[in-house]
């Protein structure tokens, strides 16, 4: 794996799953689509599994947990076979447990000061969250001129048409986005559209 989830691929799914059955299938349409690293969010019951089936199975997949909100989180979800680790924000815990987890950990900022603090602390790849609402590619590009060590993964709002302006940016390595696995594609098991959603985003760096 490259030493950085920004570079992995343009755009990182992301995934909330009720049904852990679903997992292996998704996450092979993404692979075969062109989006190998998949953030399995924390908020349904099933997420654990579904971490778990697509680390054991997926082998070309990077399955990371997201919405981790706390070291338990952490240590859950890297027991489970995470290979990344997204949080919606940050705190000096959970800072510390993703630090000590010995997997690469995308913290989530919305200001410019958390933004410093988290430089403070040697941390130079974010999360921008929720993207759209926090001021979106106006505020990222006004980020890049004081703080130009920092690179971001916006997330939140963010669709097929917004993402290039997003990418277009010095300091935004990927999006996170949930356009290209709907909830009825999934729902329906139409994992040929799946892939096809992902090849359309994949294709967004070319």
């Amino acid at each position: 794996m490259t030493s950085s989830v920004l570079d992995l691929a343009p755009v990182v799914p992301v995934v909330v799953l009720e049904d852990a059955a679903d997992a292996v299938p998704l996450a092979r349409a993404l692979v075969a689509g062109g989006l190998p690293a998949i953030e399995v969010t924390l908020r349904t019951a099933a997420a654990l599994d579904a971490i778990r089936a697509i680390a054991a199975e997926v082998p070309d997949a990077v399955v990371g947990a997201g919405t981790v909100i706390s070291a338990r989180n952490v240590s859950d979800t890297v027991a489970a076979g995470a290979r990344f680790l997204v949080s919606p924000g940050w705190t000096d815990a959970l800072l510390d447990a993703m630090k000590a987890s010995g997997v690469p950990f995308l913290p989530g900022v919305s200001t410019t000061s958390e933004v410093v603090a988290l430089l403070e602390r040697g941390v130079t790849e974010m999360k921008f969250f929720p993207a759209e609402a926090a001021g979106g590619t106006a505020y990222l590009k006004a980020l890049s001129a004081p703080l130009p060590q920092a690179r971001f993964c916006p997330t939140g709002g963010i669709s097929l048409a917004s993402a290039p302006s997003y990418l277009a940016l010095p300091n935004v390595g990927c999006v996170g986005g949930s356009w290209m696995v709907p909830a009825d594609a999934v729902s329906a098991g139409d994992w040929a559209r799946v892939e096809r959603l992902a090849a359309e985003a994949a294709a967004l760096r070319d």
